[in-house]
């Protein structure tokens, strides 16, 4: 007897995180742990008006310009596809499942 596989989507428990979902050994995990990105933000600080609205986090710009050349990806339009379909690479971001961010504006 053929299956029939019905797609229904339940919301996550709380309890699950992207801690969790994203593999221990995974490429952006080791990243992550062997780079220090603290120089973004020192380095970008005198070009930021001191008013007016909050910017994406420039530590964050920055890891999505490394995921561009890492996946080699050719647009701006295709990494955020990219970042927006993979859990891997919204944990390197810094963004839960359901944080809006660079991803939804």
């Amino acid at each position: 007897m053929m299956g029939f596989k019905e797609r229904v989507f339940s919301p996550f428990p709380p309890d699950v995180s992207l801690e969790e979902l994203v593999p221990k050994d995974h490429f952006y995990r080791r990243l992550e742990e062997r780079t220090d990105h603290s120089f973004v933000r020192e380095m970008v600080a005198p070009l930021y008006a001191g008013g007016g609205r909050p910017s994406v986090d420039p530590v964050v710009f920055f890891k999505l310009q490394l995921v561009m050349f890492f996946d080699d990806l050719r647009s701006e339009r295709q990494l955020m596809r990219v970042v927006a379909d993979r859990l891997s690479l919204r944990w390197y971001l810094g963004y839960d499942l359901f944080a809006g961010g660079p991803l939804t504006g």
